[in-house]
């Protein structure tokens, strides 16, 4: 039987690589949008962040996202990916 790879990202705060699925993906399309992706699969750049409030505070303090995606990230962006780290 065949073993399957497990995709491993790695967080842009902490550093760490876990598997995809552990980890939270924000992107940016095409049109320059950004937003959180829930299902890890919507077309664009993304990022991958630890569901931890350590790892979110320093990607926030430090705009590691906003640099990764090379665009601005809105509040709202902020706000969604700390509700989905609080839950």
């Amino acid at each position: 039987m065949k073993i399957k790879k497990i995709p491993l990202r790695k967080c842009i705060a902490c550093g760490q690589s876990k598997p995809k699925k552990e980890l939270i993906r924000v992107v940016k399309n095409n049109s320059g949008e950004v937003f959180v992706d829930p299902t890890g699969k919507a077309n664009g750049r993304g990022a991958y962040i630890c569901p931890s409030k350590e790892c979110f505070e320093l990607a926030y303090k430090t705009k590691k996202i906003s640099r990764s995606l090379d665009t601005e990230i809105t509040e709202e962006v902020y706000d969604k990916l700390k509700d989905i780290i609080k839950e």
